[in-house]
């Protein structure tokens, strides 16, 4: 049994425990700036890189706005090209779809094109239970897949990993998997990609099914496709007599004109180049030509309770490119894993919560405050997701949601601030107060800021939970009340 992000903490206390690997960290900060900075030499060789992001962000909120004519329009294209559709509420319904066609045909082992989507639901998990083994056939859903591991980012999996952890994954888990490691396997990225090659080879081989995602599902022709950088994908989406693809209902584009928006935006913004190196699609079955029998689950799974929030729809615009994490100097420090979800970063702190409901478990309604709101994952967005907004509208749902029973400490110390606040005699009296506190603060010690501004010390507890961080402005010693009533000289 793999590793699952069920029971993960809230975000604070997972990012604690990332914060303190240094390994992770360099991991990190080397492969997202080493990703940026390619994204940002090819987007600046795009002229009307704006323009297509305003078309891309058009398309998309049409596509949502009319999404029961789209959807109903690809089940129909799918259908006449002998394409059979499920249609999926949840996560369960979808695994059962997809084990009751293996176990149809007696299938106890199946290939996987990556597809964030069958993560969302487990589908690895929900088929071992039925005794069927899903095997990852992207390399870097394979490192994770053996290393017993989760995903930490929507594009590189495994970036948390360097080439030597790698290299010892492969030396001691391949064999128990498949085709063991060459002996003398070093850390060389060449020949790490190898081992894999040859380890994969026999299971696309030998597998009867295959079950892939779908990067965009195009209404007018039924045409699904995966974009990819190795060959894994088309060698699942050919090889097999069974494809079963599992398409989130955000996926669909209503045509190909659309589909050429977005496959100039998604590979400049997720892995830096002009176009992928392999674009897969297929339309339907071809008598004689791939497989001989296709299905199309199409899950919500949450996705239409994104889609009735006004502010939150339009995270369901995501293209799954990553430019957001690449950017974000939250990610680049705690990577992926705090998230507690396959998706990770600024797209899965508001996607997520969007999903499953806000004021369900604790560590969803901490995803929305995983952020500094510096705005750097809005500019990377190819598709223009206010990230930001939706963020700070999630927060406030968030509050909402917990409003029923003992107030919190943040709730109360608001509620306190806007009964002195709102009364010129007790904000009267709180400036007193403050003006001997800062005579008595001046013992705890103050520093000097640039500038010339003074900051407090480390206060004790509760103050400790922000002076331990965060620089605080010394109270003055005289109010602008007092030194009004002087006749405002010093």
């Amino acid at each position: 049994m793999s590793a699952t992000f069920v029971g993960m903490p809230a975000f604070p206390v997972a990012a604690r425990e990332a914060l303190a690997d240094s390994q992770l960290r360099r991991n990190l900060e080397h492969a997202t700036h080493t990703i940026r900075a390619k994204r940002a030499a090819v987007v600046g060789e795009v002229d009307e890189w704006e323009e297509l992001r305003l078309a891309g962000a058009a398309i998309k909120d049409n596509t949502l706005l009319h999404l029961d004519e789209y959807l109903l329009q690809l089940e129909e294209s799918l259908q006449a090209r002998g394409v059979t559709v499920h249609w999926a509420r949840d996560a369960r319904e979808a695994c059962d779809v997809v084990a009751r066609i293996a176990q149809t045909h007696g299938v106890d082992e199946i290939v996987k094109v990556k597809s964030m989507v069958t993560q969302e639901i487990g589908l690895n998990e929900a088929l071992a239970a039925q005794g069927i083994v899903a095997w990852e056939t992207d390399l870097a859903e394979l490192i994770v897949q053996l290393g017993d591991d989760l995903p930490s980012h929507i594009l590189v999996p495994a970036i948390h990993r360097n080439r030597a952890e790698i290299r010892e994954i492969f030396r001691r888990r391949m064999a128990a998997a498949g085709r063991p490691a060459p002996e003398n396997l070093s850390d060389e990225p060449a020949e790490l990609a190898a081992a894999a090659r040859l380890h994969l080879r026999e299971k696309f081989l030998r597998a009867k099914m295959a079950v892939s995602g779908a990067n965009f599902a195009v209404a007018e022709s039924g045409t699904l496709v995966v974009v990819e950088s190795e060959g894994n994908g088309r060698m699942c989406l050919t090889l097999p007599e069974v494809l079963v693809s599992v398409v989130g209902i955000e996926k669909v584009v209503p045509t190909f004109a659309d589909l050429d928006v977005f496959l100039q935006l998604l590979p400049r913004s997720s892995t830096g180049e002009r176009m992928n190196p392999y674009t897969s699609t297929w339309t339907g079955i071809a008598p004689g030509d791939g497989p001989q029998e296709m299905h199309v689950v199409l899950l919500d799974n949450g996705r239409t309770r994104a889609l009735a929030d006004d502010v939150g729809r339009q995270a369901l615009r995501c293209i799954r490119c990553s430019a957001c994490l690449n950017v974000c100097p939250v990610y680049e420090r705690t990577g992926g894993h705090a998230y507690g979800s396959v998706y990770p970063g600024p797209i899965g702190a508001i996607l997520n919560p969007l999903l499953k409901g806000v004021g369900v478990d604790e560590q969803t309604d901490s995803l929305p405050y995983a952020s500094s709101l510096c705005g750097a994952c809005f500019d990377a967005c190819p598709v223009r997701i206010d990230i930001p907004e939706v963020l700070v509208h999630l927060r406030t749902k968030v509050v909402d949601a917990h409003r029923e029973g003992p107030p919190k400490a943040e709730a109360v110390a608001m509620k306190s601030a806007s009964w002195v606040l709102s009364d010129a005699r007790r904000l009267g009296f709180a400036e007193r107060g403050l003006g001997v506190a800062s005579k008595v603060l001046d013992r705890v010690g103050r520093r000097v800021l640039p500038g010339g501004r003074r900051a407090l010390g480390r206060l004790p507890w509760p103050g400790s939970l922000w002076t331990n961080a965060r620089d605080v402005p010394a109270p003055p010693a005289e109010s602008f009340r007092a030194w009004w009533r002087k006749g405002g000289r010093p």
